[in-house]
């Protein structure tokens, strides 16, 4: 399993995958294999993000549970709340952090990285 290639790898090889896409005569082949590539790369953001989040929180990710059947689940994230799973909340004034940063946009709080 060691050989495996990593998610990083993965993400080059589709985003090579989409450029070579580029090249492809058919227009309308073109389009649908840019718009396969395009959804698969999303779909290993939101993958790595959800990763970074559960593991953050002292999941194991790759763990699978049953649900308690007495507890209803909580809705799907949408795509757009997948992608920046990632972020966590300030401290202080529970503002959506960003994870380039070291302190709150919102209001200046400096923040630990973990």
């Amino acid at each position: 399993m060691a050989d495996s290639p990593t998610l990083d790898e993965f993400m080059r090889h589709l985003q090579a995958s989409l450029e070579e896409a580029e090249s492809i005569d058919d227009k309308t082949e073109r389009e649908e294999r840019t718009l396969q590539l395009e959804i698969s790369i999303q779909e290993c953001l939101i993958f790595a993000n959800r990763y970074k989040e559960l593991v953050a929180h002292g999941i194991d990710p790759l763990v699978l549970v049953s649900s308690d059947p007495d507890v209803e689940a909580p809705p799907p994230a949408s795509k757009v709340q997948a992608l920046v799973l990632g972020n966590t909340m300030c401290n202080t004034c529970g503002a959506s952090l960003d994870s380039d940063l070291d302190f709150c946009p919102a209001c200046g709080a400096m923040n630990k990285k973990e």
